[in-house]
């Protein structure tokens, strides 16, 4: 009884409730219908005026270059691709075609390749050169703003120093003609990458690949934990480093939101952070996330935590767990980068394998070659054939031309140019490299590079080895690459 009392009680409030809501209804609508409308009663909302986007943008124009035809020459074209005997044409910055006969217009170079191989130009996702130049010396030490574990305010092109002689070594020794500048790992947000054409300005804005994404340095592990537990402050462990990442995508996503409002509807404009630009550029897809990370547990935790906040890891870095997690890999996407060999400097990079690169194709993930040094970019081809011959002693058969990806397309992908360069295509950018033998022998070098068709190394040709302003008159001129 005292059930069907309140139920009877309620539908009789609610009743009269909803009668007289619609009276009030229906005498707000007609006091309306008689009110005369204001003009701003009438305006379709404005939208907020949004900031730049690229307020540093690339000035990069090709050097010229002539219609040139490459024959007799084994093709490696990037994309797993290769011609025994075949040629390769390219002209007005651009491939033209690729085949085992091509013809060619009047008065075109041609040049025999007999003997040699051609390739696309090397891609180095992970470089500091510019940001830690040659001579590395205290005043020029400009790629780690390890100040705080969120710096994602900072952006490696603004370190960059243009006549680092780094790169004219990484063009004529290693055949590098594309290069993504990061900035150092004691962060875990380290700052915004820049991603370069490996040609000589007198200004980083003269060096940018026109168009290519930004990325976000993101970094797992012992640095964070390790430089700012050392200061007493927090994070001092991988909790503590998943934690501030967690607050910061936090706040990132309630920017995001607050400025998508704003230039949407207009109103008062939210406060500019510099920092929070660039996650917002994250978590609308514009700017790329590099991961240094090493642990394959580590890598899945970012990956539930991209999930959780909306973005995407384009690639992790220095990824020597990734075998452990080929199809983790695969089904998010996401790329790894990796040395041939170089492991156990730390504790998370003790548990490195030869064949790393070779299970991740295996496991049909996206994987490539990565430098972190200045050295070791001047013969990453090298470092792939150390990887490729472990894996081929491991019984996982890849071929020469399968592995090229790892220095081209694959890293072209993780830094979302592969429409433009990384391949033999036609239609792409006509970076590409002549070396004197198999590229995969210790005594193979580049002969000729071209960097958008332009020939910008020439091992025949004095005059055509690159050096920069700061070698001249300094011993040697910076002419003994």
């Amino acid at each position: 009884m005292a059930d069907g009392f309140r139920a009877a009680h309620w539908l009789r409030t609610a009743t009269m409730a909803c009668a007289g809501a619609a009276m009030l209804s229906a005498c707000a609508t007609d006091a309306n219908a008689d009110k005369p409308k204001s003009a701003s009663s009438s305006a379709k909302s404005t939208p907020g005026k949004s900031y730049s986007r690229d307020p540093y943008p690339s000035t990069y124009k090709a050097y010229p270059g002539a219609p040139t035809l490459v024959t007799n020459v084994t093709i490696f074209d990037g994309e797993g691709g290769s011609i025994a005997r075949g040629q390769v044409l390219f002209a007005d910055g651009k491939i033209v075609a690729v085949g085992e006969t091509v013809t060619a217009p009047e008065g075109a170079t041609v040049i025999d390749g007999t003997g040699k191989v051609v390739t696309p130009g090397i891609i180095d996702i992970h470089s500091h050169l510019g940001d830690y130049p040659s001579p590395g010396v205290e005043a020029n030490s400009d790629g780690n703003e390890a100040t705080g574990p969120v710096t994602a305010d900072v952006w490696a092109e603004h370190s960059v120093w243009p006549q680092d002689p780094g790169f004219s070594r990484a063009l004529a020794n290693g055949g590098v003609t594309t290069l993504q500048i990061l900035p150092g790992s004691a962060n875990l947000m380290g700052g915004r990458s820049v991603v370069l054409k490996n040609v000589y300005a007198r200004t980083v804005q003269g060096m940018k690949f026109p168009g290519a994404p930004y990325g976000l340095k993101m970094a797992c592990g012992e640095n964070p934990k390790r430089v700012y537990g050392s200061k007493g402050r927090q994070p001092s462990t991988r909790m503590g480093n998943i934690a501030v990442d967690r607050q910061t995508w936090a706040k990132a996503v309630e920017y995001k939101r607050k400025w998508d409002k704003y230039e949407k509807d207009g109103g008062d404009a939210p406060t500019r952070d510099i920092a929070m630009d660039t996650l917002r550029g994250v978590l609308d897809g514009e700017i790329l996330v590099q991961n240094h990370c090493y642990r394959a547990d580590e890598m899945a935790i970012v990956m539930d935590m991209a999930k959780e906040f909306g973005y995407h890891v384009a690639a992790f870095h220095h990824a020597v767990e990734a075998y452990k997690i080929g199809d983790l890999l695969k089904q998010n996407g996401t790329c790894a980068a990796v040395w041939a060999d170089w492991w156990g400097f730390k504790m998370e990079s003790y548990d490195a394998i030869s064949e790393n690169l070779a299970l991740l194709q295996k496991a049909g993930a996206c994987a490539m070659i990565h430098s972190d040094d200045e050295n070791g970019i001047q013969r990453l081809n090298q470092e792939v054939a150390k990887a490729l011959a472990a894996g081929r002693r491991a019984g996982i058969d890849i071929s020469d031309a399968v592995a090229w990806e790892w220095l081209t397309i694959n890293p072209a992908k993780a830094l979302g140019i592969a429409d433009r360069t990384g391949s033999l295509k036609a239609g792409k950018m006509a970076d590409v490299v002549l070396w004197n033998g198999n590229p995969f022998s210790v005594y193979s070098r580049p002969e000729k590079v071209w960097i958008d068709g332009a020939l910008l190394y020439d091992a025949t040709n004095p005059k055509l080895r690159p050096v920069s302003d700061f070698e001249l008159g300094q011993p040697g001129a910076g002419d003994v690459k």
